[in-house]
């Protein structure tokens, strides 16, 4: 299984929008989601449900192409219990920012990702 597209749901400032219903991954490296059209990562949050019996380890990718300059840093490995929700985020696109401008996000068990696009006030 490959990677899901998913797009962020926009936050709208002074003002509200529906919770939208996450995308479930598949498991391991390769198989989780990716997140399209979000060039300013620095606002971005994904909300990461794990409905299983055991804890899993979210790993927000580390990002490729010249402008991830602090991609050597590595993946960014988030714990989330059995039953939890973990919020992630925000991100730095100069460390998690593939070439293409996307976010890559695997795990070692099937989760539910929503990603949301916080807004300028």
């Amino acid at each position: 299984m490959a990677r899901s597209n998913i797009t962020a749901t926009a936050l709208v400032a002074n003002g509200s929008v529906t919770d939208p219903t996450g995308t479930t991954t598949g498991v391991g490296d390769g198989n989780g989601v990716t997140v399209t059209g979000q060039p300013f990562l620095e606002r971005l949050y994904l909300r990461v449900q794990n409905a299983g019996g055991s804890s899993t380890t979210v790993k927000v990718k580390a990002g490729s192409g010249v402008a991830a300059i602090a991609a050597g840093q590595g993946d960014l490995s988030v714990s989330v219990a059995a039953g939890a929700t973990a919020w992630i985020g925000p991100f730095e696109s100069a460390r998690f920012q593939a070439n293409d401008g996307t976010l890559a996000v695997d795990a070692t068990a099937a989760v539910t990702v929503t990603a949301f696009q916080g807004s300028r006030v």
